[in-house]
């Protein structure tokens, strides 16, 4: 029995998502590193009720056997949280792609999508998700972009004034690795954006929010709360 047990603990999971702090040119960053080929990496909007969860609580609470073991808020939202731009969640589509300039940040262009699928999760500008046409089992669209094809989006400026918490994604250029994070201090764009591709070497990132940044990692004891959020990115356990 005791064999048994020791078998167990040896071959049991590791934990899904690794997360750690990291000090950057005088800002602090959580990055949590996603293997998307491993890890049930997945969007989350609306429950099986009809209700958008909201909140990392009630993804956690609408499982039966799998624990949310990370999670981020992944894109803008209107005042109901319906997403502002493209989204797909378990192969349906629940907003189209939005293409065209707008007010915001969101409307910064270029803008991107994030595309996950079972085996790989990867940031496309929003022209080349357009034309290239992935097939992906879920996505977000939020903007601007940060990093595209390892160049910094030219209207981040390195004098930029606005400072906030922000949080985001980057991916390698096939998909194999995403990073997503959050910032621990107030953040210009042109900061944020060098720490992905400067710091972790990732080639495409993609801003998610400025105003509602928010992390679930439960293996450090963390689990933002706040008012009620719209798209959500997590790891099943």
């Amino acid at each position: 029995m005791r064999l048994a047990a020791l078998f167990v603990l040896l071959a049991g999971p590791a934990a899904a998502v690794t997360c750690e702090t990291i000090d950057y040119e005088g800002a602090r960053y959580t990055a949590c590193e996603v293997d998307p080929a491993t890890e049930n990496l997945r969007l989350f909007h609306t429950g099986p009720d009809g209700e958008v969860f909201g909140s990392f609580a009630a993804i956690d609470a609408s499982r039966d056997v799998e624990d949310l073991s990370f999670a981020m808020n992944a894109g803008m939202y209107h005042d109901d949280r319906a997403p502002v731009g493209h989204y797909l969640e378990n192969g349906i589509e629940t907003m189209r792609v939005i293409t065209s300039e707008g007010p915001g940040n969101f409307g910064l262009l270029p803008n991107g999508i994030l595309c996950i699928t079972d085996q790989t999760a990867r940031v496309y500008e929003t022209l080349d998700y357009v034309e290239t046409a992935p097939e992906c089992r879920d996505a977000t669209q939020s903007g601007p972009m940060l990093v595209v094809d390892g160049a910094l989006h030219p209207k981040l400026l390195p004098d930029g004034t606005s400072r906030l918490i922000r949080n985001g994604v980057g991916t390698s250029a096939n998909g194999d690795r995403a990073v997503f994070v959050i910032s621990g201090t107030a953040v210009n764009f042109h900061s944020f954006a060098s720490f992905f591709r400067d710091r972790l070497g990732l080639p495409d990132a993609l801003f998610f929010d400025g105003r509602v940044s928010r992390l679930h990692d439960p293996a450090s004891g963390r689990s933002d709360g706040g008012l009620p959020m719209g798209p959500i990115v997590g790891v099943l356990e």
